[in-house]
């Protein structure tokens, strides 16, 4: 018996050294360069099999060496077979679209798609190929994750991160489930959940309070909330790096919970302020700054792993507590060996916004100091409004750092058609060109919501691919070619107009017009600022509608035409306030009465045209946030949220900052706040009441703050015809009463 227990062991023993030597032999071979290009592989094939399912097959995946340092794809004919070949992932996701693009005249988009293939696919006369001279491409902006990604559930992830691989974007900022960390992190720090929830933010501000700028606001968030948040982080994370992309994850930056001076009354703290908040920022000298760092790096890394890659940004909109060159050196040392000491390998991705934000503090010798406490190789600078003011000229080029350019065309997810095609694309090469442009490594696209505008985001992205500017007549004609499927006489002159007009603000102007419309009611001239003719705009919708058609079945048709004829209509809604205002101050009752009732009425007209687009509705964004509640209480905490976040925002500073041109938002919001400023205005001119502009504003404000609170249902789904109700539109408003400068009544 003692023998053969003894021979028992002695197996068990053998077998688990074979079981622990075979794991080891795993644990290397999946770190191969076989293994890795294999997981490339399959990545790209489950993307093909997700975006085009029925064609998938006619599509091989192959891996290929990068080319001199950069990322590479090719494409190549196989018989009835199209042969796809990438360094990794990503290339190759990037080379497929380029194939369905350029060869298929297909495309995918975030606002609509076109993927209907050729029955017979396209064949490539040799082998095309195409390296990147940017060795990152970064997407996202802090702002997004509140702005437009704040109530999305793994099957809209999937198609973001499909969208991102697609378009060749290898650095995602990925800080979806954070709050799980600063649980972790403030648990073993000895708070309890009370404060805890205090701390953590509503889910639509919970990047500010990433970004130090807030605690609590639209919390306490539930356990629910964090636990499901977590595993949606890991899913991102997992897709994302099977593609071969670098997720961003946070850096700690020495913002810290407020009630952290009850636990450590020793430790000295810094209170800062953004907007309407006060936060408290950890002196960099303190022993708990790095005691806080390697806590939290350590508990990121255990739920979520590392890519090395990290984010920080101590001050965004705020001023530091001291603008001693001593203590920025001291905050930028802190911050990275917080990172380095945890991480070895560690990089900081540090946005150079409050270098633009606060131009005045931020003097030479000060962002040197902060920046020169960091080696070279350990960060890089997020250049984020190269389009508009660049700051790597104005900073010496980040004094040796590697940097981004980066464009930040779109501020709170603001729906508006614009943007500068011809900044981006000469803006680019010029600086590639410029032999004081230092460490230059790539390109971000920084916007703070994923915008309206999906010609942007491709001419961006393209230019990650290309060594010289593109002939934008020519491109724009390519565009709305695999935009549509096929060529089109009216499409192409529509979108011609569109780049004469909305895509061509001058470099000197980056002030893209808003609308009257989300702006608190007044009659002061709007403070708009129109680069082209609203006539010449609404040409585009005529010609857009002239296509429909051969067009109208298209999703992407069907969005452009509803988006380019809500622009022209927002921007004749100035033309009626202006006339609103002019028969106040003339006192006549009559042609205010008309004007005003043309105003109200736009605004219904303009709803029911948004009702057709999914991406348009308020319903649609309230019903996302609703689904992440368990129960009645949640659910309505999370619908606060969603509809603050768009409106009031805060308490008042930031009111009607992420305004959206949104069906419901414009009939149950934005059109009654209107309604009750013209009542008040028309009580004034017959005499009955002299409109009291402060007593207006008090009343109107607790009519917004309750609007939040309230229950209201908005339809989650699309009603009506895109293109039926863009034609009666047409017909109703025509070209003659589009112009800015002008207006006829019926």
């Amino acid at each position: 018996m003692k023998t053969n227990k003894r021979s028992s062991h002695m197996a068990l023993a053998l077998l688990l050294i074979v079981g622990a030597i075979l794991m080891s032999c795993i644990d290397r071979i999946s770190g191969t360069p076989e293994a890795e290009a294999s997981s490339a592989v399959n990545s790209a094939r489950d993307l093909a099999g997700r975006i085009v399912p029925e064609r998938a097959d006619n599509f091989i995946f192959e891996g290929i060496a990068m080319d001199n340092g950069e990322d590479v794809f090719e494409l190549e004919s196989s018989g009835d077979k199209i042969v796809v070949r990438g360094n990794n992932g990503v290339s190759m996701a990037m080379g497929l679209n380029w194939y369905l693009k350029e060869y298929c005249k297909r495309s995918v988009s975030l606002r609509g798609n076109n993927l209907n293939l050729p029955e017979e696919l396209p064949k490539i006369e040799g082998k095309f190929r195409k390296t990147s001279w940017a060795k990152h491409r970064y997407f996202l902006n802090y702002c997004a994750f509140g702005y437009s990604l704040p109530w999305w559930d793994w099957p809209q992830w999937e198609r973001l991160i499909d969208f991102m691989a697609l378009n060749g974007i290898n650095a995602p900022l990925s800080v979806t489930g954070q709050e799980a960390t600063w649980q972790a992190v403030c648990k073993r720090l000895g708070l309890n959940d009370e404060q805890i929830g205090k701390f953590l933010a509503g889910p639509p501000y919970l990047p500010f309070g990433w970004m130090g700028c807030l605690d609590g606001w639209g919390g306490p968030l539930s356990q629910n909330w964090i636990d499901d948040h977590a595993l949606l982080q890991k899913k991102i994370l997992e897709r994302e790096r099977a593609f071969g992309m670098t997720p961003i994850q946070q850096g700690f930056t020495g913002h810290v919970p407020t009630m952290l001076k009850e636990k450590y009354p020793d430790a000295k703290m810094h209170s800062v302020k953004w907007s309407e908040w006060n936060t408290t920022l950890l002196d960099p000298l303190d022993p708990l700054f790095e005691e806080m760092s390697a806590l939290f790096m350590e508990e990121q890394k255990k739920l979520y792993g590392t890519d090395h890659m990290y984010a920080a940004d101590p001050f965004i909109e705020m001023l530091p507590p001291s603008g001693e060159l001593d203590y920025l050196d001291n905050l930028g040392k802190a911050i990275y060996n917080g990172m380095a000491k945890s991480d070895p390998e560690a990089v900081w991705v540090f946005q150079t916004w409050a270098f633009w934000f606060q131009n005045s503090f931020w003097t030479q010798p000060r962002i040197k100091a902060f920046l020169d406490a960091v080696p070279n190789e350990g960060m890089i600078c997020l250049d984020l409004a190269c389009e508009e003011q660049p700051m790597w000229n104005l900073s010496e080029s980040f004094h040796g750092k590697s940097w981004l350019w980066c464009n930040i065309q779109n501020f709170g997810d603001r729906v508006f058609l614009g943007g500068g095609l011809d900044k981006i694309n000469s803006g680019i090469m010029e600086v590639r060109q410029d032999p004081a442009k230092g460490n230059l490594v790539g390109l971000g696209f920084v916007n703070e919501g994923l915008g309206y505008n999906p010609i942007i985001q491709d001419l961006m992205f393209e230019m990650a691919w290309r060594d010289e500017a593109v002939d934008l007549g020519s491109w724009v004609d390519r565009y709305a070619g695999y935009r549509y499927g096929q060529p089109n006489f009216d499409a192409e002159m529509a979108w011609s107009i569109l780049k004469e007009t909305v895509y061509a603000i001058p470099k000197e102007n980056h002030s893209y017009p808003y609308s009257i419309l989300t702006v608190s009611p007044t009659l002061e001239p709007p403070k708009l600022n129109f680069t082209y003719s609203n006539t010449r705009l609404s040409k585009a919708w005529e010609s857009l509608l002239n296509a429909s058609d051969i067009l109208g079945e298209l999703d992407t048709y069907r969005f452009d035409l509803v988006n380019v004829a809500r622009q022209v209509l927002s921007n004749y809604a100035s033309v009626l306030q202006s006339e609103m205002a002019k028969a106040y101050d003339e006192k006549n009752i009559e042609t205010f009465g008309a004007v005003s009732s043309d105003f109200l009425q736009l605004l219904m007209d303009m709803d029911e045209l948004l009702a057709t687009r999914e991406e348009l509705l308020l319903g649609k964004n309230l019903h996302d946030a609703k689904r992440w509640g368990n129960t009645a209480e949640e659910k309505a905490v999370f619908e606060w949220n969603a509809k603050r976040v768009v409106t009031l925002w805060g308490t008042n500073n930031l009111n009607d900052y992420a305004r959206k041109e949104w069906s419901g938002l414009i009939s149950g919001y934005y059109q009654v706040r209107w309604k009750k400023f013209i009542d008040e205005i028309q009580k004034d001119l017959q005499g009955g009441k002299p409109y009291n502009e402060t007593e207006f504003r008090k009343e109107l404000m607790v009519w917004m703050d309750n609007w939040s609170n309230a229950g209201d249902i908005y339809p989650h789904e699309p009603q009506g015809e895109s293109v039926v109700i863009a034609k009666k539109l047409w017909a109703k408003y025509g070209q003659k009463k589009l112009d800015t400068n002008s207006y006829e009544k019926n």
